[in-house]
């Protein structure tokens, strides 16, 4: 092998065992906040921890999303769902984040479905239903799946009530 091979060889040797060393390495030579999980990570996590119904670490994880990126409208969201998908759900709190998300992302479906679930929880259809149709004008009723949950949902709540 001439020498030009040799090295890189060793470069790549290196480059591949670099990341696995760095990983199990604290670097103090950063800022603390570059350090700290990206928000994107920070969602991630919080997803994750939502599947596993595991509503206030994953709301640990979003408070601290929200608190970096205060604009985040999936934050806010999760954090409504959070509130309200607790054991002891605050209904008050969950749609307070979703307000909060609708002030970011007037047309964000997730948070119009969201909502319109904490208002049937509250036993008020009539605000479910003004989400139902905002759903309606985002994105249709045939196709849009927040939309078929929701007027599932609301049938379902006027089935019992």
């Amino acid at each position: 092998m001439n020498i030009t091979r040799q090295i890189m060889a060793a470069a790549a040797a290196l480059a591949i065992a670099a990341p696995l060393f760095a990983a199990d390495t604290p670097d103090n030579s950063r800022p603390a906040a570059a350090r700290e999980p990206s928000v994107r990570e920070r969602l991630a996590n919080a997803r994750k921890l939502l599947d596993q119904k595991r509503f206030d670490a994953a709301m640990t994880e979003l408070d601290a999303v929200v608190d970096r990126d205060p604009d985040n409208a999936d934050a806010h969201n999760l954090l409504g769902y959070s509130w309200r998908k607790r054991p002891n759900p605050d209904l008050v709190k969950a749609i307070e984040q979703y307000q909060i998300a609708l002030k970011i992302n007037p047309d964000h479906l997730g948070v119009h479905e969201y909502i319109g679930e904490a208002y049937l929880m509250k036993k008020d259809p009539g605000q479910a239903e003004k989400h139902l149709a905002e759903l309606e004008r985002i994105c249709g009723n045939r196709t849009c799946e927040p939309y078929r949950e929701l007027a599932k949902s609301i049938a379902d709540y006027k089935t019992r009530n």
